[in-house]
């Protein structure tokens, strides 16, 4: 039997259609834009997004050989926080707002001054922000009352998507963990939340375990898209979760290292293990995984986009070159890098901070430049400090009695074998790169064959389809080198952070 994965992101969405043995038989993707209509408003429209799972679904349904093939299901993995609001009769109400818009920070401060923050960071796993949905859906009944009086429930993209193929109205608890208004440690909504919240604890939909089948495909959707009438469809969840879950991270021990436009951390661990108080006072959410376990999310904002930025800026002959010869322009420029640590020390926040630091306000710097300095000594610089910044995270993680053995790395990054070496000697950390063209939308598949009885179990679904590419080993001769940098780097931050908060400079008297 064969089963169909899409990954939904906030500009994309991917589909895959694999057999038991994880071969692809057909993929797809599409891409759209969010909308920003004003200065820190950041939107994504819902009927786009569904455009766009439409053209990904027809295009995959023309690749798939149909001939003594049978589809089996269907799963998806998505981004979180940002919800679609949806009428009585199903009928989405307006745009999304997005993780990084403005809106809700009033709301969030007026929530924390009612309840406490140590409240909800108890119940929920959360530090409160105007990130997660809860503050959106604030903003909604202050400021726009008549359209947050039209919600009749709401959903993450992930669940709207499946919700329009034929199922129940009903997300995961990885993503209702990112709404602020969900019980981590019971697993439910919290009424005490949502009433301090003033929203009306009826839009808040079902929320079940990953894995769950929540319905059949559509009449009208099986026509639509050519699908068999009997195709199940099947919770997945957050694209980090899933990302674990396609990377076979479902033990205690190891983590996967998402290096995608986003790096992120993501280790599985019990909660009895850990101290909840380490976790939430480094920002680091409290996540429920699956068979009791939990999750968080350790990441940085710039991964593999501070090389795309290297790339745009200083790469012009590297992207001739490519060009010419049909190689990767990353792999060209890597291979310019050396092999040696630079002297280099890049604070990677030029989209702000991740995790510990969580500063939206953060930036960037580069330090220890002179005249000697080339710009291929720059690009292996800016992959040190992305390793630095994600060796200070795994550091807080092992605080709060998270441990991390082994890091298993997918996404872009992971196909640069100078950056996991890299990663292994400054993290002093083995490196597993798997071969996966989508670690998401495999978790999803993941868990849609062993949901249908496909796969046995995850142990047998990882054998087959989680393969490894290659290892890397902490090379002991560069140790010392990345330790000293290392001790420097933890330094940047409070530095840069001053300097660039001192707003009013010293004008020189003119002579």
């Amino acid at each position: 039997m064969d089963l169909i994965g899409l990954d939904i992101g906030s500009t994309g969405t991917k589909c895959l259609i694999v057999d038991q043995d994880g071969k692809v038989l057909a993929h797809a993707y599409r891409e759209y834009e969010m909308e920003c209509p004003d200065t820190g408003y950041f939107e994504l429209n819902p009927l786009k997004v569904w455009e766009a799972v439409h053209r990904v679904l027809n295009s995959v349904m023309k690749q798939y050989p149909k001939i003594n093939k049978t589809l089996a299901g269907l799963s998806i993995s998505s981004f979180g926080e940002a919800a679609v609001l949806l009428d009585h009769e199903g009928k989405v109400l307006g745009n999304s707002l997005l993780y990084i818009d403005s809106r809700g920070r009033e709301q969030v401060e007026k929530l924390v001054e009612k309840i406490g923050e140590e409240t909800i960071v108890h119940k929920t796993g959360l530090k409160p922000h105007s990130m997660y949905t809860l503050s959106k859906l604030m903003w909604y009944r202050e400021k726009q009352p008549e359209l947050y009086e039209r919600i009749h429930t709401f959903l993450p993209f992930g669940p709207f998507i499946l919700h329009k193929l034929g199922a129940r109205p009903v997300m995961d608890y990885s993503l209702a963990s990112r709404t602020m208004a969900f019980d981590v440690h019971t697993l439910k909504w919290d009424k005490d939340i949502i009433e301090a919240a003033s929203l009306s604890p009826k839009i808040f939909p079902e929320a079940a375990e990953l894995g769950t089948v929540v319905g059949q495909i559509s009449h009208e959707a099986a026509l639509e898209f050519g699908l068999p009438s009997e195709l199940k469809l099947v919770l997945g969840g957050h694209d980090q979760v899933c990302a674990a879950i396609g990377a076979g991270i479902t033990e205690e021990g190891l983590a996967v290292d998402g290096i995608g436009t986003v790096e992120c951390i993501t280790p599985v661990f019990s909660k009895e293990k850990i101290s909840s108080k380490k976790i939430a006072s480094n920002n680091l959410a409290l996540v429920p995984f699956m068979n009791g376990k939990y999750t968080t999310y350790a990441f940085n904002f710039t991964g593999g986009s501070l090389l795309k930025w290297y790339r745009d800026q200083f790469g012009y002959e590297e992207k001739l070159e490519a060009e010419l010869s049909g190689k990767s322009v990353y792999d060209i420029m890597g291979e310019k890098a050396g092999d040696n640590p630079t002297d280099l020390l890049v604070l990677p926040h030029f989209a702000g901070a991740g995790t510990p630091h969580m500063n939206p306000l953060a930036k960037g710097a580069i330090l220890g430049l002179d005249f000697n300095t080339t710009k291929s000594e720059l690009y292996r610089a800016l992959m040190e400090g992305v390793t630095y910044e994600m060796r200070l995270n795994i550091e807080y993680l092992e605080q709060a009695g998270i441990l991390v053995d082994e890091l298993r790395a997918c996404g872009g990054g992971a196909k640069s074998d100078l950056w996991l070496q890299i990663k292994a000697d400054i993290m002093n950390k083995t490196i597993v790169a798997l071969d996966i063209e989508e670690a998401g939308i495999s978790g999803a598949i993941i868990l849609l064959g062993v949901a249908l009885g496909v796969f046995p179990s995850f142990k047998e679904a990882t054998r087959r389809l989680v393969k490894v590419n290659k290892i890397f080993h902490p090379q002991a001769r560069y140790k010392k080198k990345y330790d000293e940098n290392y001790a420097k780097y933890k330094k940047l931050y409070k530095a840069v952070c001053e300097v660039m908060s001192n707003e009013v400079l010293e004008e020189r008297p003119v002579k």
